[in-house]
């Protein structure tokens, strides 16, 4: 057998794969849903505005509870809404999807009887698990791409563009404005890592893939709820999404980096356990029963 045999053989898997998730009327679903959040949050906002309303300041990157401070430079300019739609979709919209499809990643397979085949194939239970989890990493990448793309056209559409007023007060070129909505998409994508291996631990856990997307959307939002306890702050800078919105430290000027450095560096630590104790559970059970 050739050496790039392997490789070969992982590529192909891995367009498969791609194509199979993609392809999929529920994945098409949730990004529909997902480019349609930008629209709707710009059109409130122009007929809003449009009335004579006004829009309040909020206190930090969530707003402090009054919707995404970046809401209120939105009519000034549209590139704002590309801040604002990833602040609005990460805390729930974004995960939510990305937990659909992780946790489907094996326990849809088994359920469907097609894990075995899968298995059956020259591709082993390792390969086959990388080649799950990169395709739901791709998918981080893509649904964040759509909500910032979206949101991107329907602020073109419905608000001026140009210079942009960063948090710190200072104005950058367009340019550079764009570049910064583009580094905040990635930032985002990588913000879902975490969760990503958490929701493929959970579907090699059962053969039910409802089971595993619903488990998987439950923990997210128990979750987000114990990162809301103040009694609890000792230990929620160890949950997963408590620096989720450090994306908005991209908006300085300097850049802010302590909590963006501490949001990935945690993303890479769920990533690595999850995805050990998922690689541990997978090659040891009997997944295809």
């Amino acid at each position: 057998m050739s050496v790039s045999a392997p490789w070969t053989w992982s590529l192909g898997l891995l367009r498969s794969e791609l194509s199979v998730t993609f392809r999929r009327w529920r994945t098409i679903a949730l990004l529909a849903v997902l480019a349609g959040v930008p629209v709707l949050i710009g059109i409130a906002v122009k007929i809003e505005t449009g009335d004579g309303g006004s829009l309040g300041a909020g206190g930090g990157p969530d707003g402090g509870g009054g919707g995404p401070a970046f809401i209120t430079q939105v009519t000034n300019n549209g590139l704002f809404l590309v801040f604002t739609a990833l602040a609005a979709t990460l805390p729930f919209f974004l995960p939510m999807a990305v937990g659909v499809i992780a946790g489907d990643a094996v326990a849809g397979e088994a359920n469907g009887g097609t894990l075995r085949y899968l298995l059956v194939a020259p591709a082993g239970r390792t390969r086959l698990l990388l080649t799950k989890y990169a395709t739901t990493l791709t998918f981080c990448v893509v649904a964040t791409l759509v909500v910032a793309v979206s949101a991107l056209v329907t602020g073109a559409i419905l608000f001026p563009l140009g210079d942009v007023v960063t948090i710190s007060g200072t104005t950058i070129g367009f340019g550079a404005g764009l570049w910064r909505a583009f580094l905040i998409a990635l930032v985002v994508a990588a913000s879902l890592v975490g969760l990503a291996a958490l929701g493929l631990f959970v579907s090699t856990l059962t053969g039910s893939g409802i089971a595993a997307m619903a488990t998987t959307v439950g923990l997210l939002i128990t979750v987000q709820i114990l990162d809301q306890i103040p009694q609890l702050h000792a230990l929620q800078p160890y949950f997963f999404p408590h620096y989720w919105l450090s994306f908005a430290d991209l908006m300085r000027q300097p850049v802010y980096w302590d909590d963006l450095v501490k949001n990935l560096e945690l993303q890479a630590l769920y990533a690595a356990v999850f995805g050990s104790a998922a690689w541990a559970r997978f090659t040891t059970k009997d997944v295809t029963a």
